[in-house]
């Protein structure tokens, strides 16, 4: 029997808990989680510089893990969620979006891990894992089971151009890894999925073990690192990472109210395809035009951004930022907002910061060059 979350206060908490207490890290509820957003002896810019220049471990066991089995399993999926698996195969993963039928708003955005034709395997975000498999078991034909498999497995992400060296250093399958695919490992004889996705722009890896294997495998990943320059990473620094390359979060960027449409994740729509949740509507918007957009915000003086602030043009109401942070990277205040159509890439906006208008630039993310196809 595999361990389930320890429990406080109504959060739930990762197999690794106590290996960040021990370490002192600043946690916090994110998703119904008690989770690390910090660690000391530098915080988030070190955290998020180690990951740009050399290589950062994150603890992301919070994340869902959701199994669909069965004959015509992956087809099921197909028929449901966004994105097309017939673009890819056994052993690849695919950025994929859950979304509600009837208005195409994104209840998730997650990674499905095509298996087998009749094996899926999902990870959604951590607080809306239950919604997308009760969705997907109520759609599920006859021999198709979905199961929530959340505390059954953790996740380690190894983020950075020096990732590979430690997984060289722990005797793991990498090199022959593509972008965006998998393999099935064994470490110290246990079982391992060891898959070639990051959400921070980087070259990286996410280790999915078994929820008991955890402690010793985070252990053994800083072990290897040191050389590396290894530093444990908290999600203060996955939240400056990702919103570098422009990668949107689920509940901010993305959400029932937001359609793949209007956040500009249509990459991930297989509109040649002819069902999924959500078809219909988004075909319509799409062809229609949303009226709004996800763009980039680029501070033109000193002000940071954050969610929910208010953005005008000339004076005018266009729209509010969705994700904004200061980039350690470039050392400016940049954003994800929505705004009307009737902005365009190059102009200049306002962002009310605290009550006075900052100056911003509209530009297309990412905001920094990385290397997660390198």
């Amino acid at each position: 029997m595999l361990a389930s979350a320890l429990m406080t206060d109504d959060l739930r908490r990762s197999p690794l808990h106590e290996r960040h207490v021990a370490l002192g890290a600043k946690l916090a509820d994110f998703g119904g989680w008690e989770m690390p957003i910090e660690y000391p002896g530098g915080g988030v810019v070190k955290e998020h510089t180690a990951v740009r220049e050399a290589v950062g471990l994150f603890d992301v066991s919070h994340l869902g893990k959701a199994e669909v089995r069965g004959s015509g399993a992956a087809e099921f999926v197909n028929r449901t969620l966004s994105n097309d698996l017939a673009r890819i195969g056994p052993g690849k993963a695919q950025y994929t979006l859950c979304c509600d039928d009837a208005s195409g708003g994104v209840v998730d955005d997650l990674i499905a891990y095509y298996a087998s034709e009749d094996e899926v395997f999902l990870i959604p975000n951590a607080a809306n894992t239950a919604e997308v498999v009760r969705r997907l078991a109520a759609a599920a034909p006859e021999g198709v089971t979905v199961r929530d498999r959340h505390e059954d497995f953790g996740v380690l992400a190894v983020q950075g151009p020096r990732a590979g060296e430690v997984l060289t250093a722990l005797g793991l399958p990498h090199e022959e890894l593509e972008y965006m695919s998998f393999a099935r490992a064994r470490w110290q004889g246990a079982p391992l999925t060891v898959c070639r996705t990051g959400y921070t722009g980087e070259r990286g890896y996410e280790l999915v073990p078994r929820w008991d294997d955890a402690p010793a495998l985070w252990d053994a990943i800083l072990s290897a690192g040191e050389g590396a320059g290894i530093r444990a990473c908290g999600l203060g620094a996955r939240d400056t990472l990702r919103t570098e390359m422009g990668y949107p979060l689920h509940g901010q960027d993305l959400s029932l109210d937001i359609t793949p449409v209007q956040a500009r994740c249509g990459w991930a729509v297989g509109w040649k395809k002819p069902q999924f949740w959500g078809h219909d509507v988004l075909l319509a918007e799409k062809e229609a035009g949303a009226r709004r957009l996800l763009w980039g915000l680029e501070g033109l003086e000193r002000a940071i951004p954050r969610p929910h602030m208010a953005v005008t043009l000339d004076g005018t109401p266009v729209g509010e930022v969705t994700s904004g942070t200061f980039s350690p990277t470039r050392k400016v205040g940049i954003a994800l907002a929505l705004l009307d159509r009737s902005v365009a890439e190059g102009g200049e906006v306002a962002v009310d910061v605290r009550g006075r208008p900052a100056r911003f630039r509209v530009v297309k993310p990412p905001f920094v060059s990385a290397t997660t196809s390198g």
